[in-house]
């Protein structure tokens, strides 16, 4: 019984969290429970703990009196999360490349496998699989720093990640050619074992995204 309720509690959990992150719940959407608990078949229970949970992670605000509310978005709150991204990314890259072993080595392999062949189909036009090419896009990066060996540097990261997405879903444009060559650098430079090009090409590969997103961002 213990289990199932907490399948169902992690369950809720992902799914508002990924109808916030890909802007199915918009920025400043109140989050009334009773609505709640049609749309995703949970209990009050698990959605108030759900919300509070998401709440200490930054995608939704706990109003005193109000209830809780989707996270608003804003220009400065997307450049002050680029730039942690960049702190924390660069820094789980440098200790990856320079500790990954085989095993790393042939994830890594494999997530830019897939990450390549969905950009194939972006640069071609098809645009019918954004979540797809948004989630090996992830696994790319994920698989870059996963020999970082600190789980706790990783679950910041994957929090951090979340939020960056956010904004990108929120005015997804593709940047097309220059991000596929970026990813491509990135990819030969770890395999290399080039710690500090490989930092640098992610640090300019973050920067470039912020500026695209920023180019496409409406207050």
């Amino acid at each position: 019984m213990s289990k199932s309720l907490n399948a169902v509690g992690a369950s809720t959990y992902q799914n508002i969290k990924r109808d916030i992150i890909f802007g199915h719940l918009a920025p400043g959407a109140k989050l009334k429970l009773d609505g709640l608990r049609n749309r995703y078949s949970a209990s009050m229970s698990t959605l108030r703990e759900t919300l509070n949970r998401l709440a200490s992670e930054g995608f939704v605000d706990a109003q005193d009196q109000r209830g809780f509310f989707v996270r608003p978005v804003s220009r400065d709150d997307l450049i002050e999360i680029a730039n942690l991204r960049v702190l924390l990314e660069c820094h789980a890259l440098r200790l990856s490349v320079a500790n990954g072993d085989t095993d790393w080595e042939g994830n890594l392999v494999a997530a830019h496998h897939k990450l390549h062949l969905m950009e194939q189909k972006m640069l071609v036009g098809d645009q019918s699989q954004k979540e797809d090419w948004k989630r090996y896009d992830w696994g790319f990066h994920l698989a870059l720093i996963e020999a970082c060996g600190s789980q706790n540097l990783l679950s910041l990261h994957a929090v951090l990640y979340d939020k960056y997405l956010r904004y990108q879903m929120l005015v997804l444009t593709y940047r097309g050619e220059e991000a596929v060559e970026e990813h491509q650098r990135m990819f030969q430079a770890a395999l290399d074992r080039k710690v500090d090009l490989c930092a640098e090409i992610l640090e300019q590969h973050i920067i470039k995204g912020l500026n695209h997103t920023l180019a496409a961002f409406k207050d």
